[in-house]
């Protein structure tokens, strides 16, 4: 049988696939883009933080470890579910559409690790920046942390085979009518999965016209989790704030 999804950012999110395949994502180098952002940004003491796509909750977890009030949602419900675990006083989660506001205003709000430009209506996308804006307060600041299309497309990796807990992951990759998709296959206890990312290929520009139309301010852009100046020939990632 093979299970298949259109709304691949709804479904494959929520399956333990996806967590099994990126488990070996790097904590300390998160941890360090927490540390440098936060410092950064000169967020004030107990300040309050929304993580927008929060996932499993790791960067709203080191935030709060940091003396900061965290909110983080996500539209996945497995992820809020597993992620409500860590909760405490100063750290919640909730289940929440990011393309429509929150209920309350924040002194930063984030959206890292590319959890952006996965829409199937285009226009969310827009909607996500505006509600961005919505919830930020007289002081706030916005992040969005999104891969370099450019660079991405310049080094793509075609097709390669990733082995994690005895599990062998088909990967594929294209440019296709302006998004960067990868094709994931794989089987397990009999049954073959088939799942599908699709992300917006979004560059610099094309980010500054959304930014305009939202009535959202640029203010600065970096190119790594160091906060290094931006170059979109050589940048692994394009990391934006705007108030």
């Amino acid at each position: 049988m093979t299970k298949d999804t259109q709304h691949w950012y709804a479904s494959w999110f929520d399956t333990p696939f996806y967590h099994i395949l990126y488990k070996d994502r790097d904590h300390n180098e998160a941890q360090v883009f927490m540390d440098n952002l936060t410092e950064y940004l000169n967020i004030p003491e107990q300040g309050d933080i929304l993580d927008l796509a929060c996932g499993k909750g790791r960067h709203s977890v080191y935030l709060n470890s940091l003396g900061y009030n965290v909110t983080g949602v996500d539209l996945s419900e497995n992820s809020i579910e597993f992620a409500k675990q860590f909760e405490n006083d100063t750290l919640h989660f909730e289940v929440h559409d990011m393309c429509k506001p929150y209920r309350k205003q924040f002194d930063a709000v984030f959206n890292l690790f590319t959890s952006f430009g996965y829409f199937e209506n285009e226009e969310d996308n827009l909607r996500t920046i505006e509600a961005i804006k919505a919830n930020l307060n007289e002081f706030g600041f916005g992040v969005i942390d999104f891969m370099n299309s450019d660079y991405v497309i310049d080094n793509l990796v075609t097709e390669n085979v990733k082995t994690v807990e005895g599990i062998d992951f088909h990967q594929k990759r294209s440019l296709k009518d302006g998004y960067i998709v990868k094709n994931i296959s794989f089987s397990t206890e009999g049954e073959d999965f088939q799942f599908q990312e699709r992300v917006k290929a979004f560059t610099l520009n094309d980010f500054e016209a959304l930014f305009e139309k939202a009535g959202v301010y640029l203010l600065d852009v970096f190119g790594d989790y160091k906060l290094r100046k931006f170059h979109d020939k050589t940048s692994e990632r394009l990391v934006m704030v705007f108030k």
